[in-house]
């Protein structure tokens, strides 16, 4: 029997809302991405629980007293490897949804399959949003052939998470196993947020080595935001945290990349980190509520 989410988050009971967590493995321990992807993520980032179940992510959420959207990505095509289940995903978090809230994840790559994909998940599991990794699916999304996708979704009224910046997947290996980064500069979103502006893009990380234009982008575009995810705070970009404490302050998001990065792990660096005091409750929930379209 199909799932449908049902928001069921106390918000006023949370502390923070974290945008960014990945769900590595569904319920029939099917990974999401291939073994050698997972070697390399994992020295690269030198996580130390890689596959988390949706249970322990849960578990470990409401111990921080935090909400958390979980997601997986579909680059069926470009990796020649089935995706995770999204109604396993979303099922997960159905059971946790004091706690957690699905994003769905299309292959761009599918054509029309993609367009059907995204409309099936947000109109009949309920998702509340959608996540994509151009470098990892192999797509430029400021090609206009994926446009058709970017309507749906901004008809669909659901945010979308993208990948920008420097890649974890596939550090280290031969050719970077194939990954090019170029499909990750945020200025190929700025074509997107441009000619949909009622589409809400969410630029995941900082984006190193184009922080700069990242900045540039959330700032020019109402509907463009950035989530802190990928990188402990003690190492983001100057500018960033510059733009943070003035012109960015509402469109900064609580991110992690859980199980890559642990909350504990990022909420220490950020305690250090030199914000006013004024801007963090927007960051840590505030602005992610508005995102979600759960602020009122």
């Amino acid at each position: 029997m199909t799932v449908r989410y049902e928001l069921g988050i106390n918000f006023g009971a949370i502390n923070a809302i974290d945008m960014h967590v990945h769900l590595e493995v569904d319920e029939c321990g099917h990974k999401a991405m291939p073994e050698d992807l997972f070697e390399a993520s994992a020295a690269y980032f030198k996580s130390e629980e890689r596959t988390p179940s949706i249970d322990r992510i849960a578990q470990v959420y409401r111990e921080q007293q935090m909400a958390a959207v979980v997601f997986t990505v579909d680059a069926r095509t470009a990796l020649g490897h089935e995706p995770n289940s999204i109604e396993d995903l979303v099922a997960g978090c159905s059971r946790n949804n004091d706690v957690l809230i699905p994003f769905g994840s299309v292959d761009p790559r599918r054509g029309e399959a993609a367009l059907g994909d995204a409309t099936y998940q947000a109109q009949k599991l309920g998702v509340r949003g959608f996540k994509f990794h151009p470098s990892l699916q192999g797509f430029d999304p400021s090609d206009v052939a994926f446009y058709p996708l970017w309507e749906t979704l901004q008809e669909l009224g659901l945010p979308c998470i993208f990948h920008t910046g420097q890649n974890g997947m596939g550090a280290g290996l031969p050719g970077g196993r194939g990954i090019k980064l170029r499909y990750s500069n945020p200025l190929l979103l700025d074509d997107v947020a441009a000619d949909f502006p009622n589409l809400t893009i969410i630029m995941a990380h900082p984006s190193v080595p184009w922080q700069d234009e990242a900045n540039s982008i959330a700032t020019h575009k109402a509907n463009v935001y950035i989530d802190l995810s990928g990188w402990s705070p003690k190492y983001f970009p100057a500018s960033l945290v510059k733009m943070g404490n003035n012109v960015l302050a509402g469109k900064l998001l609580f991110g992690t990349d859980y199980p890559l990065i642990t909350p504990q792990k990022w909420m220490g660096a950020f305690a250090e980190l030199e914000l006013k005091d004024s801007v963090r409750p927007g960051i840590l929930k505030g602005n992610a509520m508005r995102v979600l379209g759960v602020d009122g």
